[in-house]
């Protein structure tokens, strides 16, 4: 694939292309697991719940199209914070998001693995065996560059959504009003914690703004891409939901796989091996378009100092950022393996994953708020989308200190590289040996790009 160096050509995203990458950056694994848990929790009241979320979505994710197009830069959102709040603020969010990648790509690959070892047999070493094979697919996926990459999510995003569509709509005709009583079997509050749980399912739309530098137009292609993701997103996630609670009734909240049982009611027959199908599908979608946009993130916090400059190669429009791919890649898989041998199971990576996200969303949409022209429509989004995260934030609990511990992290390491770089222009004036003058050298000019970089 052609990489943006010397006279080579640049690969861009195409708006079809973009699209897919927005549906599947959202639509994932919660279509597979969050049906059934939300309904555990609020009953038939947790559709109350779900057109809770849709709607945050339409704000938030129309802020991060309308900063997207306006900043198109692979550093995404933590762009959009540095250029409101400084460097310091923009090294935050990068760790968060760039860290939360690796905790929650196991638990999302365990999903799918988990639809195979029930059609298939095996149990936990078919789960594991398939999260590993799907880490690997994603990341030789988007080592090939970003033509391939979209190529398969456009392919992915159309056969979900044909999937996802027949399992609704052959199993409504079995749907049931009585279903829908009592409506809140678990009391009108807990619609707040299965809203909660909920934010796992649309968790995404900040993982494409990474790509916004990418696409060919992107102050046109990205806020169309966007909006009608948000028409198919909210239609299946609902439509799944609403199905699962009026077809399965009673039973939607015990269910492990709420998709398996509408497709064996829907098609008849052996479903069992439909179900893994749709499931890999959707856990695929989701993680390519992830590793995408954090392989972007890790490589443009490389090049603006936040990150090790190592990582920095890639930045440019159009590079593949292997290096920075390929750290996500070993990190998922060692957080596989701790998964594995600890047997903690999944949803303690899936809450501190949230925690992380719902941090980035609180930064990104202050960024917005102060960066988006006043009295627009995009200004007005942001400040809703703004206070509709606080409440998430104060739903996710102690989840959140996760993403503080990254946050200490990243000024840490931002107060380390200032240190070493005041360092090293102190030893420019001094008599030291030419090799170690020149390493010094080396180190002040990564130091001044940094620099310059997180004052634009």
């Amino acid at each position: 694939m052609p990489i943006a160096i010397d006279n080579r050509s640049v690969t861009k995203l195409t708006l079809p292309q973009g699209t897919a990458l927005s549906i599947g950056a959202v639509l994932g694994t919660g279509v597979i697991a969050l049906p059934a848990l939300a309904a555990s929790i609020a009953g038939p009241a947790s559709l109350v719940a779900w057109l809770l979320l849709i709607a945050l979505s339409v704000p938030l994710a129309g802020t991060f199209a309308a900063l997207g197009a306006r900043y198109p830069d692979s550093g995404g959102v933590s762009t959009y914070v540095r250029t409101a709040f400084g460097g310091r603020a923009a090294a935050v969010v990068g760790w968060c998001f760039y860290l939360a990648v690796p905790v929650g790509a196991p638990a999302a690959a365990m999903f799918g693995g988990g639809y195979v070892a029930s059609a298939f047999g095996g149990g936990m070493p078919t789960t594991l065996i398939t999260a590993g094979a799907l880490i690997v697919i994603v990341t030789l996926a988007n080592a090939g560059g970003l033509r391939v990459s979209g190529t398969l999510q456009l392919a992915l995003a159309g056969l979900l959504i044909v999937l996802l569509l027949a399992a609704t709509l052959t199993a409504l005709p079995q749907a049931k009003l009585a279903n829908l009583t009592p409506f809140a079997p678990h009391g009108w509050l807990a619609i707040g914690p299965a809203a909660a749980v909920l934010v796992w399912g649309f968790a995404g739309w900040e993982a494409v703004t990474s790509l916004a530098g990418d696409y060919r137009r992107p102050a046109r292609d990205l806020p169309r891409a966007t909006a009608i993701a948000l028409a198919v997103i909210g239609l299946l996630y609902f439509g799944v939901a609403a199905a699962s609670v009026l077809v399965l009734g009673p039973a939607t909240g015990s269910t492990d796989a709420p998709l398996a049982e509408l497709l064996v009611i829907g098609v008849g027959g052996e479903a069992r091996t439909v179900t893994a199908i749709a499931a890999l599908l959707l856990t695929l979608g989701a993680m390519n378009a992830y590793f995408a946009g954090s392989a972007k993130l890790g490589a443009a916090l490389g090049r603006d100092g936040a990150f090790p400059a190592w990582f920095g190669r890639g930045s440019v429009t159009g590079g593949i950022p292997r290096r920075s791919l390929f750290v996500v890649s070993g990190l998922s898989g060692l957080a596989l393996v701790l998964v594995a041998v600890s047997g903690v199971g999944v949803r303690p990576a899936v809450l501190l994953t949230t925690g992380s996200f719902v941090l980035v969303y609180l930064l990104g949409m202050a960024a917005a708020v102060r960066l988006l022209p006043r009295r627009t429509w995009a200004h007005r989004g942001a400040t809703v989308a703004l206070a509709s995260v606080v409440v998430l934030l104060v739903m996710t609990g102690l989840y959140v200190l996760w993403a503080l511990v990254i946050a200490l992290a990243a000024l840490g390491y931002d107060h380390y590289r200032r240190t070493a770089c005041r360092r090293s222009a102190a030893r420019r004036t001094a008599h030291v040996p030419r090799a170690r003058a020149v390493r010094d050298a080396e180190q002040t000019a990564t130091c001044t790009v940094a620099a310059r970089s997180a004052a634009h």
